[in-house]
């Protein structure tokens, strides 16, 4: 791991690093010492590591919670170049929303694509971040909506570190085997008026999740429209499951 930058504000410390061809971003309280959890976020698709609802998310978990948080951008996502096949996964998965069409089977293709890479890739910085004197060997969180909901049930799944995850905003189209995998304690947050993501579908993920401690958080309004709340019920939640 190499850190690029190091910066604080407002009792924040946040440094820049890369990590093979994985450029990520730590969030730690300033002058943080001794070991703590660690979140790790999942940013949505077209976003980065840094996209506000991940930076706003991030802050509250580090001054409220004492957390560790770290995100990274998605392959072909942020700072990462983009591939040929991910261009055409992507030109498919647009054309067919102009068109009016069925998105699922398209969006499970560009999630399964993108999960290829990204677990084993988030595996390795939880490795190298818990190796730091101020983050340590903690419980580990999960938090991703969206496309950080497609590629973070995978993870959750197939990573014994996480303990807790907050996951939402996606249905079950291609995940049902392995959200029957997830075990940890999850809070779901679904859209009830969401334009993306039909109902049944997304009530569908959080059925098909094998934990037996969940809990579903349903809002109204559409996809991008989770109320300002539900960060601080988030906070609670891994305060609950990780402290």
């Amino acid at each position: 791991m190499r850190f690029i930058s190091q910066t604080s504000s407002d009792g924040v410390t946040e440094r820049l690093f890369t990590l093979g061809e994985s450029p990520g971003v730590l969030w730690t309280p300033e002058d943080a010492v001794g070991a703590r959890p660690l979140i790790l976020m999942g940013h949505g698709g077209g976003q980065h590591k840094k996209a506000p609802g991940i930076v706003t998310r991030a802050r509250r978990f580090v001054t409220e919670g004492g957390f560790a948080v770290v995100a990274v951008d998605a392959p072909n996502h942020g700072d990462r170049p983009k591939t040929e096949e991910f261009a055409r996964i992507a030109a498919e998965l647009r054309a067919g929303m102009v068109a009016g069409e069925g998105i699922a089977p398209k969006l499970v293709a560009m999630h399964t694509f993108l999960a290829g890479q990204a677990v084993p890739e988030w595996q390795a910085v939880l490795t190298e971040v818990q190796e730091l004197d101020f983050v340590g060997v903690g419980p580990v969180g999960y938090c991703g909506m969206s496309m950080g909901c497609g590629l973070g049930v995978p993870f959750v799944a197939a990573e014994p570190r996480v303990r807790a995850a907050v996951l939402g905003l996606l249905g079950v189209d291609g995940l049902a085997e392995t959200a029957a995998r997830v075990t940890v304690p999850v809070q779901f947050l679904l859209q009830w008026d969401d334009d993306q993501v039909p109902r049944a579908q997304g009530l569908a993920l959080f059925d098909a999740l094998g934990s037996a401690d969940k809990t579903l958080h349903a809002n109204p309004g559409k996809h991008g429209e989770i109320p300002g709340f539900e960060i601080g019920s988030s906070l609670r939640f891994f305060t609950r499951h990780l402290r």
